[in-house]
C-alpha cells in the first residue's frame, strides 16, 4: 500500500503494512540517518513487540538506543509519567538531536509526543502505534496531551510526528475489547466523513479489512487535519462523540476505556439531535446495531447533570459556550456551538425520550 502523506506545517508520511515493525529500522534510517533514538513503551507492549523493534534499529544500524517501560493504563498519561521520563531523558544525556520512538498505543503514543514536544523545547517523534486505536486516530494529527483530574488532555501540544508505522500485524494480539475500543474510533470517522467506511463496519468482518480500514480513517483525518492543524474549526469534527465521551471517562474515573466512552457518546448526541427533531430514528438504529455488534456500551449510569458539569471543562469550549459535533446524516458532520444551558436543555431532551 502507498504511504499516506500528511502534508501539514511539517509533513510526514504514514506507512501501513503488516510486518513493518520488523522493518521499522530501515524506514527510521531513511528520514533519521544521524540520530540517536529512545524508546518509550509499556509494560504490556515490551514483551511482545520490544525485541522485535529494537533488533530492526540494531540490523539498521544504531546503537546505544535506551528504552523505557512505564506501567501499562490511562493512569500513566499523567504530568508525574511525563515527569520521570524527562528525568530518564536527563540521565541517559538525550539530547535535541535525538528521537523519541513512541511503542504502543494512545497513552504512550500521546504521552511521548507530549514530552518530545517540551524536553529541550522540543525533540523528533516517530509513532508506531500498536493498538486500533492508536493506528486509526492518535498516532496521526500531532495532537498530544496528559490528563488531569479534572478532565482529560487538558494539558497538551501540537507536535506532528516525523513518521507513523501502523504494522496490522500488531493487532492479533489485542484483546477482544482493546481491538472494539479502536473500531468506535473508525465508526466516528464513518459517521463524520465517509459513510461507506461506516457501511464496511456494519457489514464486513474488520479483521479481514485491517488496511482498508486503517487506510479510510487516517484519510479523513488527513484532509481535516490539512485544513486546520490547530484544532480551531473544521479539526474539531474529529472530536464527535468526544465531547459526552470524556465526560463519561472522567466520570468513571477511567475505568472503562477511552472508544468505549467514545461510543456513548455518540449514542448520546445521536439521541438528543433524533429527539430534537434533527436526525432521523434511522440513524440512532444503524449506530446502535454497529455499537451491538462490537459489544461498545450505548449508555451510562453517570446522572446528567454530573455528565454536564464534567463538560463544562472540555479544552473545545470558549468562556461562554460549548462546541459540538452533530450530524447531517451518516457521513456528514458539523460544528454547533451552544450556550451551556441550551447544551444542557439539548441534552436533556435525548434523555427524555
Amino acid at each position: 500500500m502507498n504511504p499516506i502523506q500528511i502534508h501539514t506545517k511539517n509533513p510526514y508520511e504514514v506507512r501501513i503494512q503488516p510486518g513493518i515493525l520488523q522493518e521499522a529500522g530501515t524506514w527510521i534510517r531513511k528520514i533519521k540517518p544521524a540520530a540517536r533514538l529512545a524508546v518509550v513503551t509499556d509494560s504490556n507492549v515490551a514483551p511482545l513487540y520490544l525485541r522485535t523493534l529494537l533488533h530492526s534499529l540494531e540490523q539498521a544500524g544504531y546503537r546505544d538506543i535506551p528504552s523505557f517501560t512505564l506501567p501499562a493504563g490511562e493512569n500513566t498519561k499523567s504530568l508525574e509519567s511525563a515527569g520521570i521520563l524527562y528525568q530518564l531523558l536527563s540521565q541517559r544525556k538525550i539530547s535535541r538531536d535525538c528521537c523519541l520512538i513512541a511503542l504502543g498505543g494512545g497513552v504512550i503514543g500521546d504521552l511521548t509526543g507530549f514530552v518530545a514536544s517540551t524536553y529541550l523545547r522540543g525533540i523528533a517523534l516517530i509513532q508506531i502505534p500498536t493498538t486500533l486505536l492508536a493506528q486509526v486516530d492518535s498516532s496521526v494529527g500531532g495532537k498530544t496531551a496528559v490528563n488531569l483530574p479534572a478532565g482529560k488532555n487538558l494539558v497538551g501540544t501540537f507536535w506532528q510526528p516525523s513518521l507513523v508505522l501502523c504494522d496490522p500485524d500488531t493487532l492479533s494480539t489485542l484483546p477482544a475489547d482493546v481491538f472494539s475500543d479502536g473500531i468506535a474510533e473508525a465508526v466516528k470517522c464513518g459517521m463524520i466523513r465517509d459513510a461507506q467506511l461506516f457501511d464496511c463496519l456494519a457489514q464486513k468482518d474488520p479483521r479481514a479489512n485491517l488496511e482498508e480500514i486503517i487506510s479510510r480513517c487516517i484519510l479523513v483525518k488527513r484532509d481535516v487535519v490539512e485544513q486546520d492543524e490547530q484544532d480551531t474549526a473544521e479539526r474539531m469534527l474529529l472530536n464527535f462523540g468526544h465531547t459526552m465521551g470524556h465526560a463519561v471517562e472522567n466520570w468513571m474515573q477511567y475505568r472503562q476505556r477511552h472508544g468505549q466512552c467514545v461510543a456513548t457518546g455518540m449514542v448520546m448526541i445521536v439521541q438528543a439531535q433524533v429527539a430534537a427533531g434533527t436526525l432521523p430514528q434511522s440513524v440512532l438504529d444503524q449506530l446502535l446495531a454497529v455499537c451491538q455488534k462490537y459489544r461498545l456500551p450505548t449508555c451510562c449510569d453517570a446522572p446528567l447533570d454530573q455528565l454536564f458539569q464534567i463538560c463544562r471543562q472540555d479544552k473545545k469550549n470558549t468562556t461562554n459556550a460549548i462546541r459540538a459535533v452533530l450530524l447531517r446524516g451518516i457521513g456528514d458532520g458539523y460544528v454547533q456551538s451552544f450556550s451551556f444551558e441550551q447544551f444542557q436543555s439539548f441534552l436533556q431532551g435525548g434523555v427524555a425520550k
